[in-house]
Parts: structure tokens; C-alpha cells; sequence
């Protein structure tokens, strides 16, 4: 599958993970990080947010 390289922000909006937690998911490794924008806004592939669980995933199992 292609990358679909996007910054933080328009990630979040996609996705409707919070941008903070993707910057703690890149942080921790958990989140591909590939590289930055000219604004100085972290990239990563909107196809790795789809397949990687997130803790949100988790939390509600009782």
C-alpha cells in the first residue's frame, strides 16, 4: 500500500486521535515518524493510524 504522508493536524482531523496523542505516539515509537513539513510540523502515513490499535481501543472492556 502507497504512504500517505500528512502532517499532525490534518491526521488528527482524519482520524480523530487528539494531535497530542499523536505526538506522544511518535515520542514513544508506537508511530512511524517521517520527517517534517516546512513548517516544522511532524509527518506521519494516515495508513499507519488505521491499522495500529490505539489505547481508546482498549479502555472500555468493562
Amino acid at each position: 500500500m502507497r504512504p500517505v504522508i500528512t502532517d499532525i493536524y490534518a491526521a488528527a482531523a482524519h482520524s480523530g486521535i487528539r494531535p497530542g496523542t499523536l505526538r506522544q505516539r511518535l515520542r514513544r515509537g508506537t508511530l512511524t515518524h517521517h520527517g517534517y513539513d516546512r513548517h516544522g510540523r511532524a509527518l506521519v502515513d494516515l495508513n499507519e493510524l488505521v491499522t495500529t490499535p490505539t489505547n481508546e481501543q482498549h479502555t472500555d472492556a468493562a
